[in-house]
C-alpha cells in the first residue's frame, strides 16, 4: 500500500501452487501454464471501476490492460493472429469492461488449449507464422508464454496490493 494509506491489508491468499500431476513434459508445461492463467485472471475479476482500468505505475499498466494484453498473445502465439499494434494490446478500450475482457482471455485460453492438447510432438512447430528463420517449436512456446505470463501476473500482484491491499493469488 502507499505510504500514509488508511486502507487495512486484506488477508493473503493462501498459494496452493502448480499441479504436480503432471504426467508428462506437455501436460506439466500446460499445468504451470494455466496456473498462472488463473492467477492473472484472479487478480482482475472484482476490482470496481476505475480501479481496474487505472494505471498503477508511470507507463499506465493496469489490471485490465494486463488481461487483454495477454488474450493477444495467447491469439498470437497459439492461435496464430496478428496484432496490429502491440502497445495498444495494454491499453482497454472505453467499452471493454473486466467482464468481456475476462471472457475474451478465457475464450483464447479455450481455443489455445485445444491447440496444445492436439501437439502430439512439442519439438514441432508453433502455430505462430514465422517472421524470419523457422517458426518456433510449441516447446518453446509454451516455455516463453510460461514466462510471459508469470511476468504479468507478477505486475498484478503489485497493481491489485496497490488498489485493495491483497496479497498471494
Amino acid at each position: 500500500m502507499p505510504p500514509g494509506s488508511t486502507r487495512q491489508p486484506r488477508p493473503r491468499a493462501r498459494d496452493t501452487g502448480p499441479p504436480r500431476t503432471g504426467a508428462d513434459e506437455k501436460a506439466t508445461l500446460r499445468g504451470f501454464l494455466d496456473h498462472l492463467r488463473d492467477a492473472i485472471a484472479n487478480k482482475a475479476a472484482g476490482v470496481p471501476e476505475p480501479q481496474v482500468r487505472t494505471g498503477g505505475v508511470p507507463s499506465g499498466t493496469s489490471l485490465l490492460g494486463l488481461v487483454k494484453h495477454l488474450t493477444f498473445v495467447e491469439r498470437f502465439y497459439f492461435l496464430g493472429e496478428e496484432a496490429d499494434d502491440w502497445g495498444q494490446t495494454m491499453r482497454p478500450s472505453p467499452e471493454d469492461t473486466i467482464e468481456s475482457v475476462l471472457a475474451g482471455y478465457r475464450q483464447a485460453i479455450v481455443r489455445a488449449n485445444q491447440v496444445i492438447d492436439a501437439c502430439t510432438d512439442l519439438t514441432h512447430p508453433g502455430p505462430r507464422p514465422p517472421r524470419r528463420g523457422p517458426a518456433p517449436t510449441m516447446r518453446w512456446t509454451l516455455v516463453h508464454m510460461i514466462d510471459e505470463t508469470a511476468r504479468h501476473a507478477g505486475h498484478a500482484d503489485i497493481l491489485r496490493e496497490q488498489i485493495d491491499g491483497s496479497t498471494g493469488r
